[in-house]
Formats: C-alpha cells, sequence, structure tokens
C-alpha cells in the first residue's frame, strides 16, 4: 500500500510495504530525490519540455476520391461495397502486399514518392489522402 499527496509543487510517496521501503519526494519544478532504506540515495532533476500543438487539415474532396478510386481499383472491391475517407486497408481486406501496391499506385497517380516510413504508417484513405497533400504541399514549396 502506498500513499500519495500533491501540494502546490511538491509530491512525495512513501511505500508502507515492508519489502519495499523506499521514500520519494519531487519538490520545487526541477528537482527530486528518491531513498530507500538502507541504500544509496538517487536524484535527479526535471527538465521543462515544450508542448507542441499539430494541426491538420483533411485533404481536397478531390483528392480523397481518387484515392478511393485507386483504392478500389487496387484491392478489387465489389461494386457493392463502398469506400469512403474512413475505410481502413485492413477492412477492405488489403494484406501488406496489397498495400504496398496501393502505395505504388498513388506514387504513380499524383507524380509523387511516399517514404518507406510515411507508407507504412497509412492505414485509411483519408491518411493516404492527407499525407499526398502534404507530399504535394512540399513539392511545391
Amino acid at each position: 500500500m502506498a500513499t500519495n499527496t500533491l501540494a502546490g509543487t511538491s509530491l512525495s510517496m512513501r511505500s508502507l510495504t515492508p519489502q519495499t521501503q523506499a521514500f520519494t519526494s519531487l519538490s520545487g519544478r526541477r528537482s527530486g530525490l528518491i531513498s530507500s532504506f538502507g541504500r544509496k540515495n538517487v536524484s535527479f532533476n526535471l527538465q521543462p519540455r515544450q508542448i507542441r500543438l499539430q494541426i491538420s487539415c483533411a485533404a481536397k474532396p478531390e483528392t480523397v476520391e481518387k484515392v478511393c478510386d485507386i483504392v478500389k481499383k487496387q484491392l478489387a472491391v465489389s461494386e457493392g461495397q463502398t469506400v469512403t475517407a474512413e475505410s481502413t486497408f485492413q477492412k477492405l481486406g488489403a494484406d501488406s502486399l496489397d498495400t504496398v501496391e496501393i502505395v505504388m499506385a498513388l506514387e504513380e497517380a499524383f507524380g509523387i514518392a511516399i517514404e518507406e516510413e510515411s507508407a507504412q504508417t497509412i492505414t485509411t484513405v483519408q491518411e493516404a489522402a492527407d499525407l499526398i497533400e502534404d507530399i504535394i504541399e512540399k513539392k511545391s514549396s
């Protein structure tokens, strides 16, 4: 059982179990101390971190539609099945080879090169369309 307290910029934690007798203290904004009874103390400094907020806009409807058409063609999706921006390649029945073929078809259709790291993160039609527009925008800058 452990007890925790938080007051202002101070945090302390004490273990009450006999097997793990330790005391942890975090006070101020940049320093702390961890001590275990009968063992050496460990101290550390905390570094402030900046928080970044990333805002991205959705791809143009024309781009999404073109990506949907390419995905339909590559996966031979039946006419009764719809492909939307939210469609995942996995739910459409694509395996890893199909995904590679989709990426190659997208590269050819849009005249771009998609890095392997970026290609591995694509799971939906919308993600593919957003990535394509980002690449096109960077290419034209």
